[in-house]
């Protein structure tokens, strides 16, 4: 067959869920370390593994700018989020998204 000489490269039949989690920047949050949530957030991405799971984003202003600083997983915006929340932010927001 034409087909004979195909490779596949996928070795699972798991799929990936891919969370959109963008975190704001503008200058109501970056004066409340919006910075600091992005590495918070990315240490513990990688601590739960989670880096290839969350396509992390940093946007300019989400509109909501007196709970900041501010994160929108998809499309819900949830503020105000601390360098001191991100753990508990994720387990909450983001790893119910990805284990369904």
């Amino acid at each position: 067959s034409r087909y004979s000489g195909l490779v596949t490269y996928f070795t699972s039949t798991e799929v990936l869920i891919v969370v959109h989690v963008s975190v704001c920047v503008g200058s109501s949050c970056h004066v409340r370390d919006s910075r600091g949530v992005i590495e918070a957030l990315q240490t513990t991405l990688r601590a739960y593994d989670l880096d290839e799971s969350v396509d992390l984003r940093a946007e300019f202003c989400l509109g909501n700018c007196v709970e900041g600083p501010n994160v929108r997983v998809e499309d819900e915006v949830i503020g105000p989020v601390r360098t001191d929340t991100v753990e508990a932010f994720v387990e909450q927001h983001i790893l119910p998204r990805i284990r369904k």
